[in-house]
């Protein structure tokens, strides 16, 4: 039987997703129109005589930015090539942009061998609550709807703590069913924002940017309050340190990492103020 690859479908990703929820990796609900929107073409599903068997996805944000996800290969035919041909062709579509992508412990060193470079750790945190415990040191802000507030300067606030400008992501993103996107303002500015939706095991926070650690724990709390009494799943950049000090405050412990990995140079980006990864497929 021949192996071929080809360009996904909507539906198809709805495969993708399953087989990432199978992996363990806590995919959104509704993160599957959001993906795809953001770039049809960077998605592929490679086939063995019509049967699905791998998939990956290359999403270029824009001529200089893009990110690799989805990169997984039916647990039946590993280790038979299907893999790296996959790998190739995702790799071929982003060309000589800068990417990134979220690498799980056991491809890191497959990854580098193709020039990716690990910037640090991206660690997955969870926890459920009865209660929610006193706060560290949130701020005594009001919190606001995400959608009320204008979009370009919100998408402008969101590239601060990303490579690219993702408007068309974050349109769809924002508006996904029984999530919550908050944000706070102060003196006419933002300066934070994030979001919590549903997953297939509880709830999944991020993204969560922040100018201080203040901001980012009164976010943290609404959101808890939103997700309350089912897990709740978190993914922080482990050089951020206040991030870290909150997780351990609000009773998260760690049940997962990647490393994040750039090949043709590593952004220059505010960790600091990243309290919370968007997504691990897209970046």
């Amino acid at each position: 039987m021949t192996f071929t690859l080809r360009p996904m479908h909507r539906a198809d990703l709805d495969v993708a997703i399953a087989w990432a929820a199978a992996e363990g990796w806590q995919p959104g609900l509704g993160d599957g129109d959001s993906f795809y929107a953001t770039d049809p073409h960077g998605f592929w599903r490679g086939e063995l005589g019509g049967k699905p068997i791998s998939c990956i996805s290359a999403v270029a944000y824009n001529n200089c930015y893009g990110f690799v996800g989805f990169y997984i290969v039916h647990p039946d035919y590993r280790g038979q090539g299907y893999g790296w041909q996959t790998w190739q062709h995702a790799l071929a579509y982003l060309g000589d942009r800068q990417m990134g992508l979220d690498g799980v412990v056991a491809q890191q060193a497959n990854y580098q061998k193709s020039g990716f470079e690990v910037a640090y750790r991206n660690i997955r945190y969870s926890a459920q609550f009865s209660t929610l415990p006193e706060p560290q040191q949130a701020a005594a802000v009001d919190v606001v709807p995400a959608s009320t507030l204008p979009f370009d300067e919100l998408t402008a606030f969101d590239a601060t703590y990303f490579p690219a400008a993702r408007p068309t992501f974050l349109q769809h993103w924002l508006q996904q069913p029984n999530a919550l996107a908050a944000a706070v303002v102060e003196r006419g500015a933002i300066q934070g924002y994030g979001m919590i939706r549903p997953c297939h095991q509880g709830w999944r926070i991020g993204p969560l940017f922040a100018t201080t650690p203040p901001v980012a724990e009164t976010l943290l709390r609404q959101f808890l309050r939103h997700g309350y009494a089912k897990p709740c799943f978190w993914d922080i950049p482990e050089p951020n340190a206040a991030a870290l000090a909150l997780a351990a405050h609000y009773g998260f412990t760690p049940c997962f990492e990647t490393a994040r990995m750039y090949k043709n140079g590593c952004p220059n980006l505010p960790l600091e103020g990243i309290f919370g990864v968007t997504t691990l497929e897209l970046g």
